[in-house]
Formats: structure tokens, sequence, C-alpha cells
């Protein structure tokens, strides 16, 4: 039988299990050294996390040719308008050459939303909003380079789903395990 870990990665832990500057890593929130990380969360970044002891199934995840979607809750500096936010789902040009087209819309805001620790900072003279983006590939810090290349600053960045699955009914720093039938019929 297959498991997956699904668990909620708070702000400024890292995606693996250990550290030599003894910051806070996978380890001191998931006891199961059977599972590893199916791609990786930014330290600045929260939410959404996969570890698995399928390596079908992370490779799956994290391999870019299989186009694995992902959401993103971004809070960003500035309100976007649809102008704005057209670069950004017909594919963005970042150093690493262009992205693919993405979805995204402004966001009211999240359906679930906690308090970070540290909370971000607040300007009045600066708005902010929130934005749900959808990827298909995962380069390194890739959103946040998306929205600064569009003129929108990322303050605060949440995955919410990754596949079919969400961050739906796990507090940070808990996860929840699933048992799975072989095969990735189920993503």
């Amino acid at each position: 039988m297959t498991k997956a870990i699904l668990f909620n990665k708070p702000y400024q832990v890292l995606s693996q299990f250990t550290d030599k500057q003894n910051r806070a890593t996978l380890a001191h929130y998931i006891s199961d050294k059977t599972v590893h990380a199916a791609g990786r969360l930014d330290y600045d970044s929260e939410g959404l996390m996969i570890l698995t002891d399928s390596g079908e199934l992370q490779h799956h995840l994290s391999h870019p040719t299989n186009k694995v979607t992902k959401t993103y809750w971004v809070q960003v500096e500035g309100e976007p308008t649809d102008a704005d936010l057209k670069p950004l789902i017909i594919g963005v040009m970042l150093k690493d050459g262009p992205t693919l087209p993405s979805r995204a819309e402004p966001l009211d805001s999240p359906h679930i939303l906690w308090e970070r620790t540290p909370p971000i900072r607040f300007r009045r003279s600066s708005p902010t909003s929130w934005l749900n983006l959808t990827i298909r590939e995962g380069r390194n810090r890739q959103v946040r380079r998306m929205c600064a290349a569009i003129g929108f600053p990322v303050l605060r960045l949440i995955r919410y789903r990754v596949g079919s699955w969400t961050l739906d009914g796990i507090a940070p720093g808990t996860c929840r395990t699933i048992d799975l039938a072989p095969g990735l019929k189920h993503i």
C-alpha cells in the first residue's frame, strides 16, 4: 500500500528533514522517516506539501514533464487589474525563459486563512490583494518571480492545491495520512 502525507508547511520551515543551521525542518513535524517530499516549497512559503513512500508517486508529482497543477494563494503588494494579470495567463518571460500559461484571477480572500508568525508587513499607503494562481510547472521561486515580473511583489504565498489534493481540513504544522491503492489514478 502506498502512503501519502498531506502536510501544511508553516512559514519558515525547510522542505527537508535536516539542516546544519538548526532551522525548523520537516523532522520537527513528521516522525515517519519512510517518506520523502514530492517537490519543495520555499522556506518563506506556506501550505501543502506531499510526502510519500512511493518513488513512482514522488516522480509523478515533481517531474516537470507531468505538468501536475499547483494552485497558490498569493498576497501581493498592490491591486492588479485583469490587464496586469494577462502576462501570467499567456506566459510571462523570466530570466530562465518563458513560463507556461497559467490561470490567474483575483481572490477576495482565501476561504481558510490562518495568522502567520511573524505577520506580513502592513503599510497603509500600499494596498494589498490576493490572487488565485494555478501553474503546471515548478521552477525555483517561480510564483514569486512571475508576480515580480508583472510589478506586484509577493507578500505571502500559500500553496493550496497539488493535483486534486488540497489544504482543506489541515491546520498549519499538521498533516493527514492517506493510504493509496497502487497506481496514480488518485492524483
